[in-house]
């Protein structure tokens, strides 16, 4: 399965190689394995064995072998890491962050929708400049807007969660629910809700 260059970023190869980047800049002072990398992200084996020996050849990441298993993690030293680091924060961030500060909140689901997730599905268009997080459940609105401030200090982009009953998210005549529906959404914490589950 290849993958195109990404619309948030296209100046990277893959959204592959964006979400690896993302996955080890975002979080410097872990060390994953080959293994651990393909299970968080969702990916091919072979396909992230490839990316990280492009990535550890050209000395965007660190590499280093505990017996059999290959351990990788970003490099501080890299020349390359800040500038990097601030470039997939703001393109590919919100992903991973919005589910790390969201999934806190015990809701059925959080999903980011509008601008950021019609670009992260390759539709062409202006890079985002907000981050629009839709959460499905029964969540204390003070909880839900710390959790998008700390988003927002992590990501540098403004936040914007709405918080969605799940009577709402089923109910056909409610025009917001009906415009998400209708468009890109990534799903970050949970699954989509379908009636007659849970």
């Amino acid at each position: 399965m290849r993958s195109e260059a990404p619309a948030l970023l296209p100046i990277l190869r893959s959204q592959h190689l964006a979400e690896i980047l993302t996955l080890l800049l975002l979080h410097p002072d872990s060390e994953y394995s080959i293994t651990e990398v393909a299970s968080k992200l969702g990916l091919p084996l072979t396909t992230v064995q490839r990316e990280v020996t492009r990535l550890s050849g050209a000395q965007l990441i660190r590499e280093r072998r505990v017996g059999r298993s290959r351990l990788v993690s970003a490099d501080p030293a890299s020349r390359y890491t800040r500038p990097l680091t601030e470039l997939v924060t703001l393109a590919f961030g919100p992903r991973l962050v919005i589910g790390e500060e969201f999934r806190s909140l015990d809701a059925i689901a959080v999903a980011i929708y509008g601008s950021w997730a019609a670009r992260y599905e390759g539709i062409a268009g202006r890079a985002p400049h907000d981050v629009d997080v839709l959460v499905i459940g029964e969540v204390a609105r003070r909880y839900l807007y710390e959790a998008a401030e700390r988003a927002e200090q992590r990501l540098g982009l403004p936040v914007n969660p709405v918080l969605c009953l799940l009577s709402r998210w089923f109910a056909a005549s409610d025009p917001l629910i009906e415009q998400i529906r209708s468009a890109p959404i990534v799903w970050v914490a949970g699954d989509e809700p379908r009636e007659g589950e849970g």
